[in-house]
């Protein structure tokens, strides 16, 4: 079934109709569309929003809120209604830390969890996001988990109440329902990736162990219609596989279908005939569809096995995509109840001055779109711009030191233009701290960018409870490639680009015109292995770069002599994000620095980096923009 629109490319004439929902928002361009494909049963999914909820204002074809989802679903509900099928709203964790909804807020998340309960959602679980913090571990369980009650499940996360130390599920470990038109009975679980950095009021069992006890074995074997697996997974890890083959094993022609997040692209993979993940992407850019058509009513035997088709959409976030999939308008799309949510995260903006404008950004910097180093680049900015101004202790200030950032700690590019208190939560979101070793050897030192960058499955094999070393880097990479090497930020090839392999999506930008013919919208070309026809609206391609895990500034070194050479100093202080410790430490024992331990780190300068980041802005940017 598709639901038939009347024209194959949204018109020219809705652009002047559509209004982005917050005040300020960037008005949505005008694409060719692809319809949605009904199905049976249908899902909209979310995942890794991380507090965008506001919709990116500065991004037109994103800039669409979660009180314009709250009226999407609404309509979609309404046609699933019509059509007799089921249609189901599914989310998959990373919900916070990202942008100033979210983290603006002391406690942070002030307003977020309200504006966040407003959509009706069916099934959703936990991010690793939420348990990095033992404050947003509490405020999950006191929260989210409530104002979700039976939809909320946590497969295998325990939360440890503070006050009596009792161990206990965060949520139900699995969800037994009926769909409301079919009656389709839903067996749903939810899970986590084998994340060890969470904070020490939660425990996150590995996958391995929670399929094999005794509660989820029975739960596999449940009459089911179809099971739903939804986590904070990538739909190609190894949790989804083992997740996979175990429900199979005692199912073997059940539909199962995946939800995935945590590595901020948009994917589908299909495990058999009769399965099917997807993944939509970061930062509500986009939503997620899924359909399922075919004989679903307890189709258990062997000869309907072929009786069963998936299809997959992903729908760009922004007004007048919504509008074409459910063929409403300027004035018929929003609903009462998405109306009420866009005034209480426009209140929020304001109560929470996100808009304040702290310097004037002279260019673009981009964390992707170009190649690091290049000026374009926002590492680039960091490490010859930021970080040797912001890297100084005053009672060391006079000691050479090399100051190491890992590329993660970086979440989102940098436009031309105001600076705002919104954006140091969208950039920068974290708590992260330098840290540092003092009157370390220099080639001691000097070696730790070289392993920190070249040498991940070394690093892997010979850790005990270190993180795998990809997690350093940004998590649109995880699903890029298994093994980049880098020996050092130089080596580049040619034009530093990843190969084509259809995971390789990157913010909006402005189309271009070419021989007369309309002009196509940056964006996401997406190239899963279901085909190339995943996204709804039809864009121009952009360039994705490679990054290393980590850069690295070498600062307060002599200067160059005469002939343009310099001796290096004989130690240095090894400077770090605090996240980077285990691997940082790891990399000194490879490098002949055997006798280094967590003892002898020390707190470098007073403050986040967030927050060094900000004043550098407000020294050195103007605020007429």
């Amino acid at each position: 079934m598709v639901l038939k629109k009347a024209a194959a490319v949204a018109g020219a004439a809705l652009a002047t109709l559509a209004r982005a929902s917050q005040p300020g928002a960037a008005t949505p361009v005008a694409a060719p569309m692809r319809d949605l494909v009904w199905g049976k049963l249908n899902v909209l999914h979310t995942t890794d929003t991380h507090g965008w909820h506001g919709g990116h204002l500065q991004e037109s074809q994103y800039s669409a809120d979660w009180g314009d989802y709250v009226s999407f679903a609404e309509h979609l509900r309404r046609t699933a209604d019509e059509q007799g099928v089921d249609l189901l709203l599914v989310d998959t964790g990373d919900r916070v830390e990202g942008n100033g909804l979210y983290d603006a807020s002391s406690p942070k998340g002030q307003y977020y969890y309200d504006i966040y309960r407003e959509q009706h959602i069916d099934i959703l679980s936990t991010g690793n996001h939420e348990l990095y913090q033992a404050s947003t571990a509490d405020e999950e369980h006191r929260q989210t988990v409530p104002n979700f009650r039976d939809n909320y499940v946590a497969s295998n996360l325990d939360y440890i109440d503070p006050k009596t130390g009792e161990r206990s599920p965060m949520a139900q470990r699995y969800r037994k329902f009926q769909t409301k038109n079919q009656k389709l009975d839903i067996v749903a679980f939810g899970f986590l990736f084998d994340f060890t950095g969470n904070a020490n009021n939660t425990v996150v069992q590995p996958v391995k162990e929670t399929i094999q006890e005794e509660w989820f074995q029975g739960a596999i074997r449940e009459q089911a219609d179809i099971f739903v697996v939804v986590g904070h997974v990538g739909v190609r890890m190894q949790e989804y596989k083992d997740i996979f083959n175990a429900i199979r094993k005692q199912n073997w022609f059940t539909p199962i279908i995946f939800f995935g997040g945590h590595v901020h692209v948009r994917d589908a993979i299909a495990y058999d005939s009769r399965s099917f993940a997807i993944a939509s992407g970061r930062y509500f850019e986009t939503i997620g569809w899924m359909s399922v058509n075919g004989d679903l009513k307890k189709s258990k035997a062997p000869s309907v096995e072929a009786a069963l088709s998936f299809n997959r959409r992903y729908i760009d976030n922004n007004l007048l995509g919504l509008y074409y999939h459910t063929g409403l308008n300027d004035s018929t799309f929003p609903t009462e109840h998405g109306r009420n949510v866009s005034t209480a995260i426009a209140k929020a903006r304001k109560e929470l001055d996100l808009d304040h404008n702290f310097g004037c950004a002279p260019r673009d910097y981009w964390m992707t779109r170009t190649p690091y180093p290049h000026d374009s680049s926002i590492y680039t900015w960091l490490e010859k711009e930021v970080l040797p101004e912001v890297a100084v202790s005053p009672s060391r200030k006079d000691i050479p030191r090399l100051v190491i950032l890992n590329t993660g700690a970086i979440r989102f590019d940098i436009f031309k233009g105001a600076f705002t208190r919104d954006t140091t939560y969208i950039v920068s979101p974290f708590l992260s701290v330098l840290k540092y070793i003092p009157d370390v050897p220099y080639d001691v030192a000097s070696k730790v960018i070289v392993l920190l960058n070249n040498a991940g499955q070394i690093m892997n094999v010979a850790s005990d409870g270190v993180p795998d070393a990809r997690f350093m880097a940004i998590p649109e990479q995880l699903a890029i490639h298994e093994s980049i090497t880098y020996p050092d930020a130089a080596s580049l090839h040619s034009d530093g680009k990843a190969d084509s392999d259809g995971q390789q999506q990157k913010p909006l930008g402005t189309g271009s015109k070419d021989g007369g013919e309309p002009s196509l919208v940056e964006g996401y070309t997406t190239e899963d292995d279901i085909g190339t026809d995943g996204d709804d609206a039809v864009h121009s391609n952009i360039n994705f770069y490679v990054v290393p895990n980590c850069i690295q500034a070498e600062v307060g070194f002599p200067a160059s002599d005469e002939e343009g050479g310099s001796s290096p100093p004989d130690t240095v202080d090894l400077v770090f994000f605090d996240f980077i410790q285990p691997w940082v430490l790891l990399a000194l024992k490879f490098s002949g620095g055997e006798d280094y331990s967590a003892k002898d780190i020390q707190q470098y300068v007073e403050g986040t980096f967030t927050e060094l980041m900000v004043g550098w802005i407000k020294e050195n940017w103007p605020k007429d923009c």
